[in-house]
């Protein structure tokens, strides 16, 4: 076939370009193609990037901090009592074994120092990794006082909850501070049960005599706030010399047993009252004993009895008490 019958071929076309990609060839309409199509490449991949982003919305990205420049907040509301239990100690093995933690917590940058930053949430998993000497994964976000005390709240209780006692002293140090205006402000804020939220106050501002009667306040139940709050109105004198005794005392009683010495006879329980037993004897021998349940005390008056038979007595309450 003679030249001129040679069919003519679009050189603007696609194909071209592919034919000239896979033969090596240069011509100033291959690149041309070939530019075309890179470009196109190159802004359908933007266009997925800029979706992918899209999904994550107002996210702030993770990255690894030096733990030894976070710093708890003036509402950390985690008392050190927390860090010494089994569940800490697994979270740190658990944390350990995957190299960091994977759940990142949140920090906003410090108002005061430049370069380091303050715990929102992750206490616990902070503490962690400081421990550990190894980085702590981060999410960092500016908050105000009040975004950073409702964020740090709402994830303690969706996670590992604070206890009554943790969470009453922080509630009440942000109301004493100003950062919320009004209990029920307060409330609203954070999502918290108004009557959950007073009972954990009702804890917060119990006389520290009180509080220190327990061996570990993290012990303290919602439901005793009350109990405790109307005793103390009832006679304060009573219920806090009671606690300095159980403070006092050499053996440590648990949480409910120090509830009840304390609730013993005040409030709005009537005191039980003291009670006298007499026993005579045969040949006229008598005891008085005088039982006070309030006071657990028994007071004993033998008469007539031959002295040498009083380490019969004392034989009785050994066997009593052991």
């Amino acid at each position: 076939m003679a030249l001129k019958d040679k069919p003519k071929v679009d050189l603007s076309h696609i194909g071209l370009a592919t034919v000239n990609r896979a033969s090596g060839a240069k011509t100033a309409i291959g690149m041309h193609a070939d530019a075309l199509f890179r470009d196109e490449q190159v802004t359908a991949e933007n266009i997925e990037l800029k979706q992918k982003l899209a999904a994550f919305g107002d996210a702030n990205p993770s990255r690894k901090l030096d733990p030894k420049l976070i710093k708890p907040s003036k509402w950390a509301n985690r008392n050190e009592l927390s860090y010494d239990g089994v569940e800490f100690a697994e979270l740190k093995l658990e944390i350990e074994s995957a190299g960091g933690n994977i759940q990142a917590i949140k920090v906003r940058p410090s108002k005061t120092v430049a370069g380091e930053y303050e715990l929102v949430f992750g206490h616990r998993r902070h503490r962690a990794c400081l421990e550990l000497d190894i980085p702590v994964l981060a999410v960092i976000e500016d908050l105000v006082d009040s975004e950073l005390f409702c964020q740090m709240d709402r994830e303690n209780r969706a996670r590992a909850a604070l206890s009554p006692w943790e969470a009453g002293t922080t509630y009440a140090k942000a109301l004493d501070e100003g950062l919320f205006p009004s209990a029920r402000k307060l409330s609203e804020a954070a999502s918290i049960d108004l009557s959950q939220l007073g009972k954990a106050l009702a804890l917060a501002r119990l006389p520290a005599d009180v509080i220190n009667a327990f061996s570990n306040p993290l012990e303290l139940q919602y439901r005793w706030a009350p109990l405790l709050t109307q005793a103390i109105q009832k006679d304060p004198d009573l219920i806090l010399s009671r606690a300095k005794e159980l403070l006092a005392a050499p053996v440590k009683l648990k949480a409910p047993q120090v509830l009840t010495r304390l609730l013993e006879g005040g409030g709005t329980v009537p005191p039980p009252a003291a009670k006298k037993v007499v026993v005579k004897g045969k040949d006229g021998q008598s005891a008085e004993i005088k039982l006070d349940p309030s006071k657990r005390s028994a007071v004993i008056s033998l008469a007539n009895i031959d002295p040498k038979r009083f380490s019969e007595v004392e034989k009785a309450i050994k066997a009593l008490l052991s």
